[in-house]
């Protein structure tokens, strides 16, 4: 039994942590406007207690009931909040003040259906009024309870002389449920002091008469919203102008008056009305019924004074109360000019910190600058043993500084470097391509990589990709350009290397087209000699039928030299990029390999989605040639291989896209596993017996590499789908780019 209560313990516990843990929606009604100093105070209250609660959102409206107010506002009120609010789902309501009480009694069931309600600041509370609508099922709160009777003892007793009281107050809901609870207590006190009750004077009147009041009267106001004329005041304004013709003490029942010249009083605090909600809220966010939460019933009022006041009229709280608060006390001298000794003592300790803060620092310099010539001499150390040529320059473009391999490439010293320009070094279109990279490096500061192809005196090119970046000064600004250059010259040799030794690979499959390509004019040329044999031991050797042998023997003997020279060509590799024909491309190759393919029982077709339209590259065009040679003979061995009297197709696709030409080569021979699928492309991966694994290697190479376009694979249902992807030739580049 224990342990099952302890586990339910745990489970609600838990429960509740995750309540607060959601977000919740609260929306705060008040009574009055934004601006009116009890419902700003109550509102930053509020919000003061919501703050480390991140999960809660606070929605505050105002009734502005201290300006308008009635059934038809209520009732324009309800309609205005019913659709503002149609979207929102609040779990609790704040209202504070009496007007947003009634106002929830009367539309909650309508606007706010089992919302649990809670309720603050209000006046002259009455539990009959929880009854009307079953609103004691859903609401709790924090009573205003003002205490007049012994703000009435303590006037008699500070001012133990007082001959009469002057009550001020306004017409208003508060103060008509004041005037109620006024009543009996004048009562009592009418033996001890006169009580005059005033709340039906304009402003004029009222400032006439307190200016007119004796030495032996006291005043207790109330409220002042509206005089008798219907004229509105802020609560700031109606005090003041009260206080500026008052030469009596003023007494109130609320703290917003203290600090414009109330004495003070056992007053209500918007404050404390704000904090003792705000508990309750939650509590019914912790997942408490609000049911089992009671109403505050008992005011959180505190006695406040104001010492400014006191000392005008010689008021002494000491002598009457224990336990109060005093506002604009003066302090002792320390207390008084706190900041400025603080200040005083800071500047002293900031200096002192300083002055050690300086010596310290001078020896640290000393430290760091010795230091600091220890790194120059290992940078220029560290600069000199790297292979790659740097240089640095200025923003005017003189060099500033190398390192030793850029003083050999440059065949100069480092010294004679310092002060030169790229038109020293260079050749002068090289050097003017140099300058504008340097002008848009400086504007957008930013960085740039780039390829140059220098020639050196014994005829040999270098190859080397420029890296270029902008340096900055301590104080921000741009102090130049550094530049590191790689020498790729072996890297492009060798690759060109392995292109060729790709073309190699392809020679055995080359050769076996040449064989097909040859057999048919061998067996023709066999029977022309033959048949002209038996026609010269027959004697019937005729002019024409040797003129015919001579011609048709010429025909075959040049259809095998053209064999030959396109095998030729596409061994020689290509020396420099060109514009060149798709199509053009794909009929050479097919005089190469056609008859091997249909001879393979393969039927292979091209289809140009532009028939009208010449489609060209921009790039290597024998290389090119390579890569469309290794894809198709790739696909007709993969057919082969299947040994099968089944009929295969090869399909060729050439399309263009807005940027792109594009050349898919689709074959049916069966699906690449898909283990694989991703490894194809990788150097010396293959899958042949044989094989090298250069073949699609070099292909990702040519195409990606030296023609900046792109080469994949798919399997599409049984189709394997290789797609090429090249630039067009509008978008070409040239070689030479700049340093």
């Amino acid at each position: 039994m224990k342990k099952r209560f302890i586990l339910v313990l745990i489970t609600i516990v838990i429960t509740n942590a995750y309540a607060l843990k959601k977000n919740k929606e609260i929306l705060l009604l008040h009574s009055y406007h934004k601006g009116y100093k009890w419902s700003d105070e109550m509102s930053k209250s509020i919000e003061n207690v919501f703050a480390p609660y991140p999960n809660i959102e606070l929605t505050t409206l105002y009734m502005d009931t201290k300006r308008v107010v009635g059934p038809i506002y209520f009732q324009k009120l309800a309609n205005l909040y019913k659709e503002q609010l149609a979207s929102r789902n609040f779990d609790l309501v704040i209202v504070s003040d009496n007007n947003a009480f009634e106002f929830m009694v009367r539309y909650h069931e309508t606007l706010f259906e089992n919302i649990p309600v809670l309720f603050c600041g209000i006046n002259n509370f009455d539990k009959a009024l929880l009854d009307e609508n079953n609103m004691k099922s859903y609401t709790t709160g924090v009573v205003e309870q003002v205490d007049i009777e012994k703000n009435f003892r303590l006037i008699s007793q500070l001012q133990p002389k007082v001959k009469k009281l002057l009550v001020l107050n306004d017409q208003s809901k508060t103060g008509y449920a004041v005037k109620r609870d006024l009543n009996p207590v004048i009562e009592k006190y009418k033996d001890r002091f006169e009580v005059e009750y005033v709340d039906n004077m304009d402003i004029d009147m009222l400032e006439d008469k307190v200016n007119k009041l004796k030495d032996d009267t006291a005043i207790l106001f109330l409220l002042m919203f509206k005089d008798k004329t219907g004229k509105y005041f802020t609560y700031k304004r109606s005090f003041q102008r009260i206080r500026n013709v008052s030469n009596v003490p003023i007494y109130g029942l609320w703290d917003f008056y203290l600090n414009y010249g109330l004495v003070g009083g056992l007053l209500t605090s918007a404050k404390a009305q704000g904090e003792a909600v705000s508990k309750m809220a939650l509590q019914v966010l912790d997942g408490k019924k609000i049911t089992d939460i009671p109403i505050l019933e008992k005011s959180p009022n505190r006695y406040l004074f104001d010492y400014k006041e006191l000392k005008r009229f010689n008021l002494k709280v000491e002598d009457v109360l224990d336990d109060y608060e005093i506002i604009n006390k003066p302090h002792s001298f320390f207390r008084r000019y706190t900041k400025l000794v603080v200040i005083t003592i800071v500047v002293i300790g900031v200096l002192l910190i300083m002055v050690f803060s300086m010596r310290s620092n001078i020896k640290r310099r000393k430290v760091v600058e010795k230091d600091l010539q220890n790194r120059i001499k290992f940078d220029k150390v560290l600069l000199d043993t790297l292979p790659n040529p740097i240089y640095y320059k200025n923003k005017d473009g003189k060099f500033l500084g190398c390192n030793k391999a850029f003083s050999e490439l440059v065949n100069v010293s480092k010294k004679e470097v310092i002060g030169k320009t790229a038109w020293d070094f260079f050749p002068p279109d090289i050097a003017l391509r140099n300058s504008r990279i340097d002008k848009e490096l400086l504007r957008t500061e930013g960085n740039n990589t780039s390829e140059i192809t220098l020639h050196s005196s014994d005829n040999s090119m270098k190859h080397i990709i420029i890296n270029k970046a902008v340096y900055f000064e301590n104080d921000g600004s741009i102090g130049g350009i550094v530049c590191i250059m790689d020498d790729i010259t072996e890297r492009i040799q060798q690759k060109q290397f392995l292109i060729q030794q790709g073309k190699l690979a392809e020679m055995g499959d080359m050769v076996a087209a040449i064989a097909h390509q040859w057999n048919e004019p061998l067996v023709e040329l066999s029977a022309q000699v033959q048949d002209i044999q038996t026609s010269f031991l027959l004697n019937e050797l005729k002019d024409s039928q040797v003129k015919e042998f001579v011609n048709d023997s010429m025909i075959q003997i040049k259809y095998m030299s053209k064999t030959l020279s396109d095998f030729r060509n596409f061994l020689k590799p290509s020396t420099k990029k060109s514009l060149f024909s798709i199509r053009k491309s794909f009929e050479d190759i097919f005089e190469i390999i056609a008859k091997q393919v249909f001879y393979s029982n393969i039927n292979m077709k091209i289809n140009y989605n532009q028939e009208e339209k010449e489609i060209l590259i921009y790039g290597y065009e024998n290389e090119f040639k390579q890569v469309l040679l290794n894809l198709i003979n790739n696909a007709k061995n993969k057919i082969i291989e299947k040994n099968s009297d089944e009929k295969y197709n090869i399909t060729i696709n050439i399309s263009q896209s807005a940027q792109f030409n594009i050349i898919e080569i689709v074959d049916d021979g069966g699906n690449i596993d898909s283990n694989i699928i991703d490894k194809i492309f990788e150097p010396y991966f293959t899958t042949k017996k044989d094989g090298t694994g250069f073949g699609l290697y070099m292909a990702k190479v040519i195409i990606e590499d030296k023609m900046d376009g792109s080469i994949t694979v798919k399997n599409m249902d049984k189709n394997v789908v290789f797609t090429v992807k090249l630039p067009h030739n509008k978008g070409k580049k040239d070689e030479n780019f700049a340093t």
